[in-house]
């Protein structure tokens, strides 16, 4: 009787589950490697505009494999170290060699010291997150994330894939990389990505921001990438000079001084 019943294929244990859970970030996070150097590959074909999109899908699948990590339980010590050696050459070494080889190739010398010093800025900002402790306040980073300024480069590109016909153009380039380097090893609180997303119980317009959002970057992806890119490196330094300003409007608090109650005869 027992041959005659069909053969069924076994189904999963519980424990390749558990490892299907914990290679799925990583997976993601191979998928962020390949789009850094893919992004190498493509400008050394002197091809920037392909090479710009690419980091800006590093950045979709930098974001997902730690989402997706958090939401199922699959954070690890080796996920998070995978994915900051990832991170070094898809926001670090590939923006720089995108912006030399786009525009700061002309300053010789000059320009590849600059591509290397923004290596060193987004190699220091991973290492000092990952070693920081844990922030209460989850609302901020201390410094622009590393994805975040690999943005600043890849959206200038992609809006001027040839780059600028002006004299001053290795001098704009310049800027474009020195500025977002600078603001990865500063002090200046920039806002996280999580934050920026509305509450829960507000997800019908969440949800409607983001389609339109979408419709945008579809109608003129050049201008709003653009736009998103430098509204976020703006806010930093304008949120900290507010916040500077109104420290000194704040009146000094007055101090008080306790006086000994007066003896009685």
């Amino acid at each position: 009787m027992a041959k005659l019943l069909p053969k069924f294929r076994k189904t999963a244990s519980p424990r390749q589950f558990h490892r299907s859970v914990y290679l799925l970030p990583s997976m993601f996070t191979v998928g962020n490697l390949f789009c850094g150097y893919a992004c190498i590959v493509y400008a050394m074909r002197a091809d920037y505009e392909t090479a710009a999109v690419f980091i800006g899908v590093a950045t979709v699948l930098d974001l997902l494999d730690g989402r997706i990590a958090r939401l199922a339980g699959a954070a690890s010590e080796f996920g998070g170290e995978f994915d900051s050696l990832a991170d070094v050459i898809s926001f670090g070494v590939a923006p720089a060699v995108l912006a030399l080889a786009w525009g700061l190739d002309p300053l010789g010398r000059l320009g590849w010291a600059i591509g290397f010093l923004y290596v060193t800025a987004a190699a220091l900002r991973l290492a000092r997150f990952n070693i920081q402790p844990n922030n209460p306040d989850k609302r901020y980073f201390a410094g622009m994330p590393s994805p975040a300024a690999a943005g600043v480069v890849a959206s200038t590109v992609f809006a001027w894939p040839d780059g600028f016909s002006i004299p001053q153009a290795p001098i704009i380039a310049l800027t474009v990389v020195l500025v977002p380097a600078l603001m990865m090893v500063s002090r200046v609180r920039f806002r996280s990505f999580a934050a920026l997303i509305l509450k829960p119980h507000r997800a019908f317009v969440s949800l409607l921001q983001f389609a339109l959002l979408i419709a945008a970057i579809a109608v003129e992806p050049q201008i709003v990438l653009f736009m998103l890119a430098y509204t976020y490196l703006a806010s930093g330094p304008v949120g900290y000079l507010m916040a500077r300003l109104a420290a000194k409007k704040d009146p000094p608090e007055m101090k008080v001084k306790h006086l000994k109650p007066m003896k009685t005869a």
